[in-house]
């Protein structure tokens, strides 16, 4: 008998563990979606590619100064080329299906650790160098990113399934910049193994703008922009301009997606844009201008 009581009792008390557990899951909601929308942010979200680092690149003071003018930035970098050199150091060739890296467990283990590591803590550290505040994450981490591995062809990538933006708001909150790295937590129960997948970039910027509800969303890449079928920058496209040249196959690899970025991102961002981040001061520029049709240094998607 006393083993029913306490079997009951022991019920109870999950019962009001999860009773508990679902007010504040919902209390944080509210919270986050409060900071979220609070007008006085000025929150951007600056996608890097490691394509456009090199000894000219000016993107980490111009963050610098963006931050220091009162701008929220939060990074999401890449870092494919770094990843690639390291995985030919292993023998093994990187392999791309419509500009996302095909990833098995020896591919997963090089990314993880160069994406989260060298990339992330160098980059945070020329942040902090010349004079700014950061503070480096991945997707793992306060479980932003949340993913499941849909496509067999592309092995541990995943699709990004929940974003949970209350560590980078935090991270915002202490006067920081977010680095992110874009690996993600596959979705699942409490006692399942746990298994990380490696995010596109691009696409981790794009999921990452619309949770926040940022005011824009900043490509940095190594072309111009988005280029038409006669090699020429388009500067403006709307969004049904976008789908169609991505479906068409006029733009294809790389740039397809941070086409689909920007379009996601469209659904709570105000503007989005795609710039040749090789440019000196590209950052600043996207700033020093109202968005529109006079923006001339790249391509603005929406």
């Amino acid at each position: 008998m006393q083993y029913q009581e306490d079997s009951v009792n022991l019920h109870s008390s999950k019962s009001d563990a999860n009773t508990d557990m679902s007010v504040k899951n919902k209390q944080d909601a509210t919270n986050n979606s409060q900071r979220k929308n609070d007008s006085s942010r000025s929150l951007i979200v600056v996608k890097i590619g490691g394509s456009t680092f090199g000894s000219d690149d000016t993107t980490v003071a111009d963050l610098v100064k963006l931050q220091k003018q009162g701008f929220q930035p939060v990074v999401v970098h890449g870092g494919g080329k770094v990843v690639s050199d390291w995985l030919k150091k292993q023998g093994i060739r990187p392999k791309f299906i419509r500009g996302l890296r095909v990833t098995d467990q020896n591919t997963l283990d090089v990314v993880v650790g160069v994406l989260t590591g060298v990339v992330n803590k160098t980059l945070v550290g020329e942040i902090v160098l010349r004079g700014g505040k950061a503070v480096g994450l991945s997707g793992v981490d306060g479980g932003i990113l949340q993913a499941d591995a849909e496509n067999p062809e592309l092995g541990f990538v995943g699709t990004i399934k929940k974003v949970d933006v209350s560590a980078l708001l935090d991270i915002l909150d202490g006067g920081n910049i977010p680095v992110l790295a874009p690996v993600a937590i596959k979705q699942g129960r409490g006692d399942d193994p746990i298994q990380l997948l490696n995010i596109n970039a691009d696409i981790a910027a794009g999921e990452v703008a619309a949770a926040l509800k940022a005011d824009r969303l900043i490509m940095l890449t190594d072309v111009p922009g988005v280029l038409d079928s006669s090699r020429r920058v388009i500067k403006r496209l709307t969004q049904k301009q976008a789908k169609g040249l991505v479906e068409s196959n006029i733009v294809a690899g790389g740039m397809v997606p941070k086409i689909e970025s920007c379009i996601k991102a469209l659904e709570e961002v105000k503007e989005t844009f795609i710039v040749d981040g090789r440019k000196p001061h590209i950052l600043l520029e996207c700033f020093e201008k109202e968005a529109g049709n006079s923006f001339n240094n790249g391509t603005r998607v929406g």
